[in-house]
């Protein structure tokens, strides 16, 4: 539910769970939708990208918080020098113009755009039509009325197949964080040790 991009996703998601238990139901909705659905969100709260990083540093942490204080920085710093040089490497072998992750997606997207069929309404404007659904995408906006283009910021099947079809790149309309320029600025910085503790 916190994931659905369509309010009657939601909407149906949150049906079952009233079948289920109705004070879950009821407890979720006191506690806000807003504070923790995308769908409802008054802020983008963008692509999984910045709640995957915090999840995964606390797992990686969850020893090292016993740790004495100078014990616990150099933990941390040995954490974010593994992957601040992994990613370095990574992103200084990618032939591709956003990072492998993303690449992938797109590439996902591409092989599910193929199945649409595009309809201009202006230069910007276009109906895509998928089974026996209707979907709208502005591109001098960059919205989709699936929610995902604005949401995660990256282009989806819908988009595709407008960008596959006026011939334009597909990476040109995602978010610079995506793009391997932006990778290699944010890791172009070595992360140096701590000093011995005697010194």
């Amino acid at each position: 539910m916190a994931k659905a991009y369509i309010i009657s996703e939601f909407n149906s998601l949150m049906k079952k769970v009233e079948k289920i238990d109705i004070r879950v139901k009821d407890y979720l909705q006191s506690a806000k939708y807003n504070k923790w659905s995308r769908v409802y969100a008054t802020v983008n709260r963008g692509f999984t990208l910045t709640s995957n990083i915090v999840e995964t540093i606390n797992r990686h942490l969850k020893e090292a918080r016993e740790f004495p204080i100078y014990d616990f920085l150099e933990e941390v710093r040995k954490m974010f020098g593994r992957w601040h040089y992994n990613n370095r490497q990574v992103g200084t072998f990618t032939s591709t113009p956003v990072c492998e992750k993303y690449y992938e997606l797109l590439k996902f997207n591409e092989a599910k755009s193929t199945r649409m069929r595009v309809v201009p309404a202006t230069d910007y404007v276009y109906s895509v039509l998928y089974e026996d659904q209707r979907f709208i995408v502005c591109l001098d906006k960059k919205t989709c009325f699936c929610h995902r283009f604005e949401i995660d910021e990256i282009s989806c099947a819908h988009v595709y197949a407008v960008l596959k079809s006026k011939h334009f790149e597909p990476d040109d309309y995602c978010s610079d964080f995506f793009k391997l320029v932006s990778v290699l600025g944010t890791h172009e910085v070595s992360i140096l040790p701590l000093p011995d503790r005697s010194t």
